[in-house]
């Protein structure tokens, strides 16, 4: 059996937190010397207006290992916004990889040999709400990264979970809209 993590995917969802603050970070995480190598190298040269594509740093002038490169899933429309997520959130989630280095979720001796990339959600609202709670979304998104790191590292949800549980699980939004439609009729 082969020690390369050639690729592997995970995501995570957290909520519950002051308005505008859920985190659900989708991290795909290889080698790159692979697929997720010559992503992340071509990537950057190929910018697309409103999703931008940066390294995850700590502060200007840090960048982590492993190499995180970060893709908003929203179009980037303010200012507000950008400084949002290239500021507090871009530092959570670097704090969130060094985490799963920390902690052994991500092995330390392959932190210059792997790279991951990162789907990043931040609720829109963010960017007009005078009153964010930067501590918070910092802890959320930080919180969101390390799980869906971990999750991707151990294959989780396993192939054996999911088929157990694929009948008792309805995605949260599949439902709202069913109780929606059953209370306007």
């Amino acid at each position: 059996m082969s020690d390369r993590i050639i690729m592997r995917t995970g995501e995570c969802l957290i909520a519950g937190g002051p308005p505008f603050t859920a985190a659900e970070p989708e991290v795909v995480i290889g080698e790159l010397a692979g697929p997720v190598g010559t992503q992340i190298a071509t990537r950057p040269g190929n910018q697309s207006a409103g999703h931008s594509k940066v390294f995850a740093i700590l502060d200007t002038d840090i960048q982590v290992r492993p190499v995180t490169l970060m893709v908003s899933k929203v179009t980037v429309k303010s200012t507000a916004y950008t400084n949002i997520l290239m500021g507090t959130v871009q530092g959570a989630i670097a704090n969130g990889v060094l985490d799963a280095v920390r902690e052994g979720i991500l092995p330390k001796e392959k932190a210059n040999d792997l790279g991951i990339i990162c789907s990043v959600w931040l609720n829109p609202g963010a960017a007009t709400d005078e009153n964010l709670d930067h501590e918070a979304l910092f802890d959320i998104h930080r919180r969101a990264m390390k799980e869906s790191i971990r999750k991707a590292m151990t294959h989780e949800p396993t192939i054996d979970w999911l088929l157990d549980n694929q009948d008792k699980v309805t995605h949260k939004y599949y439902q709202r809209s069913l109780d929606a439609k059953k209370n306007q009729g």
